[in-house]
C-alpha cells in the first residue's frame, strides 16, 4: 500500500505542466499575444481536467486507508480501490501528454524546437 500512495504523490506531482515548460512557453519564447491567449484556454482547461483527476485521486486514496486502518486487509474493495487509483494516474497521465501535444501545436517551428528541447531535457530528468 506503501507503494500506492508514493505512486499518488509523483502521479499528482507529475501530472502538472512540467516547470520547465512554463518557464519556457512564458519567459523565453517571446509568444505572440494569439498565442498567449491560446494559451491561456489552454492551461485553463487542463487545470480544471487535473483537478478533476486529482479529486478522484484523493477519493481513492481515502478508500485504500481505510482498507489499512479499518479493516486491516487487502481485500476486494482495497484491490478496487488501488484499480481505481491507477486508472486515475492514467487518466492524469495520458491528459497531461495531451495538454503538452495542444500547447506545442501553437508554436512556430523556431518555437517548436525549443519547447521538443525542453520536453526531453524534462522526460529524461525523471528518468532513474
Amino acid at each position: 500500500m506503501l507503494g500506492g500512495w508514493a505512486g499518488v504523490r509523483y502521479g499528482l506531482r507529475e501530472g502538472r505542466a512540467p516547470q520547465q515548460l512554463d518557464e519556457l512557453l512564458h519567459h523565453r519564447l517571446s509568444l505572440s499575444a494569439a498565442q498567449v491567449q491560446q494559451l491561456s484556454a489552454l492551461e485553463a482547461d487542463f487545470a480544471a481536467r487535473r483537478t478533476g483527476f486529482e479529486s478522484q485521486i484523493r477519493a481513492t486514496n481515502r478508500d485504500i486507508a481505510a482498507a489499512i486502518t479499518v479493516r486491516h486487509t487487502y481485500d476486494a474493495e482495497a484491490q478496487a480501490a488501488v484499480d481505481r487509483l491507477h486508472r486515475a494516474m492514467m487518466q492524469l497521465q495520458e491528459a497531461t501528454i495531451q495538454h503538452v501535444i495542444a500547447m506545442r501545436a501553437l508554436l512556430t517551428p523556431d518555437q517548436v524546437q525549443q519547447f521538443d528541447q525542453t520536453v526531453e531535457q524534462a522526460l529524461a530528468a525523471g528518468q532513474p
